[in-house]
């Protein structure tokens, strides 16, 4: 019995799964497509061209990190403030894993200057849907101000990010988890 494996779509998303994380979001298409072993007309088939292969590998990403967010928060139980706290208990061990570059989305939105790339409109909805998932629980702990307080939050999740990828052994989630309880605990 032979098994096919992946088709060209999916060797295309998983290549620039890879490529884009390690070389950023500018890698070229040539190198996509050897990563890959497709032909450009599968790319064009498949995607229309490498902006549209991008969007669509950051819609799958996104939906798989914000499902790591919500099993990290769902593990700690029905407390509120001990979910949101355990998002950063989840960025410490994603921060200090082998490999860690940092974020993709903020690597895409910093790599890809155009505004009307169709990766923006992904990136924010995923930022969106992160600021949505803090503001829930903030609302469930009757926060004041549940939309700024989850403002606050994403703003240390995205810094715990990107210090994790230029300084890891600094620990930057250990530091926002602290920070983070402080805000809760007012």
């Amino acid at each position: 019995m032979n098994v096919a494996g992946p088709g060209p779509r999916e060797r295309l998303l998983e290549a620039a799964e890879r490529l884009t994380y390690t070389a950023g979001a500018n890698v070229g298409v040539g190198a996509l497509l050897k990563e890959a072993n497709v032909a450009r007309r599968s790319l064009y088939q498949h995607f229309g061209g490498k902006d549209a292969l991008i969007a669509e590998l950051l819609r799958d990403t996104a939906r798989k990190d914000l499902d790591a967010y919500r099993s990290a928060m769902e593990s700690a139980g029905d407390d509120p403030q001990a979910r949101v706290l355990a998002i950063f208990d989840y960025l410490d061990e994603v921060v200090s894993s082998p490999g860690f570059r940092g974020c993709r989305y903020l690597g895409t939105d910093l790599a890809l200057a155009g505004p009307d790339h169709p990766a923006h409109r992904v990136t924010r909805d995923y930022r969106r849907g992160l600021h949505d998932l803090v503001q829930h629980e903030m609302q469930r702990l009757a926060h004041p101000d549940p939309a700024d307080a989850a403002e606050q939050i994403l703003l240390l999740i995205e810094g715990t990010l990107a210090t994790g990828a230029t300084r890891p052994t600094a620990r930057p989630a250990q530091t926002a988890r602290r920070i983070t309880n402080t805000l809760l605990d007012k």
